[in-house]
């Protein structure tokens, strides 16, 4: 499921994403709405990233093309798109307030079902990093990005920063969540799980809080609009360093999460946590499995 983008210029994207466009959503609006739902669901579960199956469905490269040249892109693909877009919303909602119920019931095991999910991903993701090979560089780049990581949010640990989510905190939010759409590998819930603030912000969303929705969506929105083409450049010339990157920040930031305490409480809560985690790994082996792109 490669990813190549040939942004050479305005001209150059814009024919490149209509010809993808025409191509891939040459679909029924129905298929294209299921699509997007699962798209949705993907962006909101822990471990599944929805830049991913945005890369799967043949979707990501006309979506690329519209963010980074929004007024003439919407012109030429919203209507393709509509479906899609609509599909997002309703599958990203859905699946946000059980997750919401989850968290809130069941913390340990839930994390530990998540653990496992975004370690079921991780095979997938490496190889996606290697489509274009894996240079000195690259290697770098995940060693520096899993240290970076690890060390910032082990020192928020110990010192035992708290943040108190607010309207800044939920725009940051916002930001995680479009950049795990734009970066197709990255899930936002490794970013947000370690800070404390992934369960307030899906809580928020899946009742529908106005006080979460707005900072959220404003982030998400300046994040694309400022970050779209930037992006699409540095996946085109620096591919490997980018995903490798990705790879680290997402193994530091599993590592944190992961509640060993609760490992070493009793057997049975060990036995429950890994069978969560087990069934968490099952179902991203199975997704990867189900969402194989159509040769």
């Amino acid at each position: 499921m490669g990813i190549w983008l040939t942004a050479v210029g305005k001209t150059g994207i814009m024919k490149k994403g209509r010809q993808i466009m025409e191509k891939e959503l040459s679909v029924s609006p129905v298929a294209r709405l299921l699509q997007g739902m699962l798209i949705g669901t993907g962006a909101v579960l822990p471990g599944v990233s929805g830049g991913v199956l945005m890369v799967i469905f043949g979707l990501y490269q006309p979506l690329m093309a519209i963010l980074a040249h929004p007024v003439r892109g919407l012109r030429d693909g919203l209507r393709q798109l509509l479906p899609v877009l609509l599909g997002i919303v309703l599958g990203f909602l859905g699946i946000a307030r059980l997750l919401g119920f989850l968290l809130h019931s069941y913390p340990e095991p839930s994390v530990c079902l998540f653990v496992g999910m975004i370690a079921g991903m991780l095979p997938s993701l490496f190889k996606e990093a290697g489509e274009r090979g894996r240079s000195f560089s690259a290697w770098i780049a995940l060693t520096a990005a899993f240290g970076i990581t690890l060390t910032l949010l082990l020192i928020f640990r110990v010192i035992q920063v708290t943040i108190i989510p607010g309207f800044l905190w939920y725009v940051f939010c916002g930001f995680c969540l479009a950049l795990s759409v734009i970066v197709p590998g990255l899930s936002f819930s490794t970013l947000l799980m370690p800070l404390g603030l992934y369960t307030p912000f899906i809580e928020g969303i899946g009742r529908l809080d106005m006080t979460v929705l707005l900072p959220g969506g404003l982030g998400a929105a300046l994040t694309m609009a400022l970050l779209a083409r930037g992006v699409a450049w540095l996946l085109e010339w620096r591919y490997a360093m980018v995903f490798h990157g990705v790879i680290g920040v997402v193994m530091a930031a599993t590592l944190v999460i992961i509640p060993f305490d609760s490992f070493v409480r009793g057997w049975m809560s060990s036995a429950v946590n890994l069978a969560c985690a087990a069934a968490g790994a099952a179902t991203a082996w199975g997704m990867e499995r189900l969402n194989k792109p159509a040769p």
